[in-house]
């Protein structure tokens, strides 16, 4: 079973589409047992952190989700939510990649929103995704480079578009919205 986290926190339709366009069904649930149940585990995400882990917190996801073992894949805000910490509300996350979330520069008009290329793709999640592919951002907050990076993208600044650490990966752009090359991103997670 592939489990999507609803906490109120976003594009989990979207997520759940694509899955079904896989073929694949997927459970939208808060369900705790259900989640340290599922095979694969989806954290989507769209909004503001500190409400974001205030949600979380709420439903005792906090504790779940860093001791999940099986693969987990964040996206977007939950990328950002699988961080140490965010400038974001000076947000306290749930601190399993050991990275500060930083806001990008008053000289950068954000949110960035669109179609950017990443590069320098590290893992089994980019197998048959082309270097300088294309992927759909919505963001006005980023991860700086870091020894978990397996992608990189740039907006005024280099920043990780992906990062792994163990059984977590994250994205910052939305496999879900960034056509066939999201979609292959999406089938490599699920073959983990």
């Amino acid at each position: 079973m592939i489990a999507i986290i609803d906490y109120g926190a976003g594009n989990v339709q979207s997520v759940r589409f694509a899955l079904e366009r896989l073929g694949k069904k997927a459970v939208l649930t808060k369900d705790l047992n259900e989640i340290m149940r599922a095979e694969k585990v989806i954290f989507p995400g769209v909004g503001e952190a500190q409400s974001a882990m205030k949600a979380l917190k709420s439903l005792g996801l906090d504790n779940v989700i860093p001791q999940l073992t099986q693969p987990v894949l964040g996206i977007c805000l939950g990328m950002q939510l699988l961080c140490e910490a965010s400038e974001e509300g000076k947000t306290k996350a749930l601190g399993i990649f050991s990275i500060k979330v930083k806001r990008f520069g008053n000289e950068l008009k954000v949110p960035q929103i669109g179609w950017n290329h990443i590069w320098n793709l590290k893992s089994k999640l980019f197998k048959g995704v082309d270097e300088k592919s294309f992927m759909y951002f919505v963001h006005s907050y980023y991860i700086p480079e870091n020894e978990y990076s397996i992608a990189n993208s740039d907006y005024g600044i280099n920043f990780s578009a992906a990062i792994q650490k163990n059984n977590f990966y994250a994205c910052q752009f939305h496999p879900e919205k960034s056509g066939n090359v999201g979609q292959i991103i999406l089938e490599n997670f699920l073959k983990l």
